[in-house]
């Protein structure tokens, strides 16, 4: 199992690859696809066409006999949407990696698992605002440049950067203009009366008949199960530096179910506006969460 250490920045993608071909070994069929095929263009019947490619609301208006005719499209294209807001920094611990490096060889194992297909892959970058978008291409050479982005970014740290998935999102639907799979990582720390405003985007999204996955990437223990000893702690918001001190055992409860209630709106949420949301909790091995993620996906192709 791929167990995420430090140094991270030095094996990104000996990451990436070690947990793709940890999955396709035994497999035959991706888990990612195309979108079969789109509409091109009408043209007149020819005696012999098949019956089934007729356009009959066409022939209702016109009284005239058309076929549909289709682009195929063998690629897919594919958009990964990485947030690197302050809060993903967390934990800042020697020995565990932080959200933000848990999602980037989450990213980079997807990109490696996207160029072994051919398929062509964007990444954006955001947190009060999108910092970086790539084109979206299959080539090589773009492919490493990404990988380089991502190698980068293992270590980024940020002060008092809030996050604002809702306008990033928003931004990607309108920059996408061919139908892609979108994968955001993302912590989802957005205040909860946001929560309206980037499901808004999710459906703009989906509006735009993009496929929308989103990893939940979590610290179960702490940001869960708020599993701190019952002594005094100053808690700081890593994304406006407030501080707050606390004894850990009088709001304990009280938190986890106000974490409970919005974890569960973000996941009616997500089935409401048919999101594939995907658990990434940083004491699972990545390996694991991505195995889960991916075996579900082909079993369903």
């Amino acid at each position: 199992m791929t167990i995420l250490q430090k140094p991270i920045a030095d094996n990104l993608e000996l990451l990436a690859r070690q947990v793709v071909e940890g999955f396709i070994i035994g497999l035959h069929k991706s888990p990612f696809h195309g979108f079969s095929v789109e509409f091109a263009e009408h043209r007149l019947y020819n005696q012999g066409d098949p019956l089934r490619h007729i356009d009959w609301r066409v022939y209702g208006r016109t009284e005239k006999l058309f076929i549909k005719r289709f682009e195929e499209e063998t690629n897919l294209r594919c958009c990964i949407v990485l947030d690197t807001s302050s809060s993903m920094q967390f934990p800042d611990e020697a020995d565990k990696p932080s959200k933000l490096q848990f999602s980037c060889v989450g990213a980079a194992a997807l990109l490696h698992l996207l160029k072994r297909q051919l398929d062509a892959a964007s990444l954006a970058v955001f947190d009060e605002e999108i910092s970086y978008f790539s084109e979206c291409r299959s080539a090589h050479k773009h492919y490493n440049m990404l990988m380089s982005k991502l190698q980068n970014l293992v270590n980024y740290k940020s002060l008092n950067k809030k996050t604002n998935a809702a306008a990033a999102l928003h931004l990607v639907a309108e920059k996408m203009h061919k139908r892609s799979l979108i994968v955001i990582f993302s912590d989802m720390m957005d205040d909860a009366e946001n929560a309206e405003e980037l499901f808004s985007a999710i459906q703009h999204l989906r509006y735009n008949k993009h496929e929308v996955i989103l990893f939940h990437v979590v610290d179960g223990k702490k940001e869960l199960e708020f599993d701190f000893e019952n002594r005094p702690y100053e808690f700081v918001d890593m994304e406006t530096g407030e501080k707050f001190k606390l004894q850990s055992g009088q709001i304990k409860e009280q938190y986890k179910k106000g974490m409970k209630e919005y974890l569960e709106m973000i996941e009616n949420k997500s089935h409401q506006f048919q999101a594939d949301r995907v658990w990434a909790d940083l004491s699972r091995p990545l390996d694991d969460v991505l195995h889960t993620f991916l075996m579900k996906r082909n079993k369903l192709m």
